[in-house]
């Protein structure tokens, strides 16, 4: 692939095109700890628009600023109070806009390549920019980079801004203004009345926090594609104690025979659709193991294996959850801001590695279910006596941290000719065990797992045959 560098071809200030009428946002218990993370970046890659790409930057320009009528906050600046409490200004400061270009790639160059190119960290603004930083920084930028054959849409936004889910609504309804849209389809929700919301102050040392990883040490990055009927037979293999229990008689003994038997290369149509009425089946049952913490608890078997930890070394898998349905009274699915929580699950590594998947996919499905209306504030309380940055990282050589979900609308962002060819991401928070998951491009279940490890880790990854088989 060619070395050359992406090029800027301009740069401006984007500003709503509407005046803001939103009071300053308070930052809450779960936005300040995100203050010592790096912006999130994440991007899609599009075929080239039916018009020229002059065009394609007014439009987005121009939609960019509708959108932020929208969501005033990303406009904005921190600012601290004498108390020592941050909120958003929503004061139409405005974001980056910026037009690159890197017309010596292609779109195949970029998607074929077994690790993720370097390429794409310069799709991207305010590259290892903290997040504290907002207060003199936008709080949001959008990249549009034109290639041989398509464009890459990067957006950049806060961390202690945004989570996830409001990142992805932000950029959806982006793309739905660019797309034609009048009217948005899913208005932000910037109420502050929620238990989230404390008096609770996070000192910092003079001029801010400083990262909590190191970004020099070498990683490779690695895409890995996991097709519905493959997380099917995780899910199954990780519940097949339950089913067992639970459907044996309703199944011919011969077939369950064959669901036990773990060849799962053999498995023939009929009995993947047996596995799917079974599963169907037992839906909603809060001891069901989900496709997601069956497909987790299997990426933690297999890289706590390649990091070839002794056995009574402790492993952490840390995921994020998101409060809103946990807490009671529900809160808005729109509200903005950020509104999760991390979710530690701990084990051995002789533990992890001698019980089947289902034993770490249950441990990971109870914490999940476990984390309730009162768990949540729990958390919060627990944060409000001791206020604390997030310690992003991997400190101990065998925690691995997942983050995104393939729940996010990811290739619902059609700027009008189509859905993404692929979602990928920024140099931002990356660190050995960062774990990214995205929803595959053909949707229905699928699954693209970002992997970040350390270069040993990740061939051992690669050669650890019980990951490998379900992997496309």
């Amino acid at each position: 692939m060619p070395s050359s560098s992406t090029t800027i071809i301009s740069k401006c200030t984007v500003r709503p095109d509407q005046k803001s009428r939103i009071k300053p946002l308070r930052l809450s218990v779960s936005d300040l700890p995100m203050l010592s993370c790096q912006y999130i970046q994440k991007g899609v890659l599009l075929t080239a628009p039916p018009f020229s790409i002059t065009h394609f930057v007014s439009l987005l320009r121009q939609s960019l600023s509708v959108a932020l009528s929208h969501f005033p906050a990303l406009a904005g600046r921190f600012s601290t109070d004498s108390d020592g409490h941050i909120s958003i200004l929503c004061n139409d400061t405005g974001v980056d806009f910026i037009h690159a270009k890197a017309t010596f790639l292609s779109v195949n160059s970029l998607l074929s390549p077994i690790d993720v190119p370097d390429s794409f960290k310069e799709f991207f603004a305010f590259d290892r920019t903290i997040s504290y930083t907002g207060h003199v920084r936008p709080l949001a930028a959008v990249q549009v980079t034109e290639l041989a054959d398509g464009v890459f849409v990067g957006c950049t936004v806060n961390h202690a801004v945004t989570d996830g889910t409001s990142f992805w609504h932000f950029f959806n309804t982006f793309a739905e203004i660019t797309k034609g849209a009048k009217k948005i389809s899913k208005v932000p929700d910037f109420s502050r009345d929620t238990v989230f919301d404390s008096p609770a102050v996070l000192k910092f040392p003079a001029g801010g926090p400083a990262v909590t990883f190191s970004g020099a040490v070498p990683l490779r990055e690695r895409i890995f594609h996991f097709s519905r009927e493959a997380i099917l037979r995780m899910k199954f293999r990780a519940n097949k104690g339950i089913l067992k229990s639970n459907y044996y008689k309703s199944v011919n003994n011969e077939i369950i025979g064959k669901q036990s038997n773990d060849s799962w290369k053999t498995v023939n149509g009929e009995i993947t659709s047996l596995f799917e009425t079974l599963l169907k089946t037992n839906a909603n049952r809060t001891d069901e193991i989900s496709s997601f913490q069956s497909l987790c608890a299997q990426l933690w078997r297999s890289v706590t294996r390649a990091r070839k930890l002794a056995s009574g070394k402790t492993t952490t898998f840390r995921m994020a959850v998101n409060c809103r349905h946990r807490l009671e009274p529900r809160l808005s699915p729109y509200y903005f801001g950020n509104l999760i929580q991390s979710i530690p699950t701990v084990a051995s590594v002789g533990e992890l590695l001698s019980h089947d998947l289902g034993w770490g996919a249950e441990r990971l499905h109870k914490n999940v279910v476990a984390h309730d209306n009162e768990t949540v504030r729990r958390g919060v309380a627990d944060w409000e006596s001791n206020p604390r940055l997030f310690p992003l990282g991997n400190f101990d050589g065998a925690s691995i941290t997942m983050g995104s979900s393939p729940r996010f609308p990811m290739y619902d962002n059609d700027f009008g000719w189509g859905r993404p060819l692929a979602v990928r991401s920024g140099r931002a928070n990356k660190f050995d065990g960062k774990i990214s998951a995205f929803p595959g491009r053909e949707g229905n279940g699928s699954v693209d797992l970002e992997v970040v490890l350390a270069p040993e880790t990740m061939a051992g990854l690669e050669n650890d045959l019980e990951f490998m088989e379900y992997v496309s």
